[in-house]
């Protein structure tokens, strides 16, 4: 298991009332990879408070948008839940 942090924003930030949070992650292989779905999977179960926003929002690793299916490294990658904006 690894520990890794994930950035909040907007409205995640304020229903945590966190700018990051903390997750353990059971990385798959010697590859030290989840499935950015996993990442998902584990914000919800860990913050049930997120669980009705998660579907509408994006991870972003290395700021860069990833789909869920993608595999993403635990090491040496900054983690960011994106949820909707809104705005003009």
């Amino acid at each position: 298991m690894l520990k890794k942090n994930v950035l909040l924003f907007a409205s995640a930030k304020e229903r945590v009332g966190s700018t990051e949070v903390s997750l353990e992650l059971t990385a798959e292989g010697e590859t030290q990879t989840v499935t950015a779905g996993y990442v998902m999977e584990r914000l919800g179960m860990e913050y049930p408070c997120l669980l009705d926003l998660l579907p509408s929002c994006r991870l972003a690793v290395n700021c860069e948008y990833v789909s869920e299916a993608s595999l993403v490294p635990l090491v040496d990658s900054e983690f960011a839940l994106i949820p909707p904006v809104s705005g003009g």
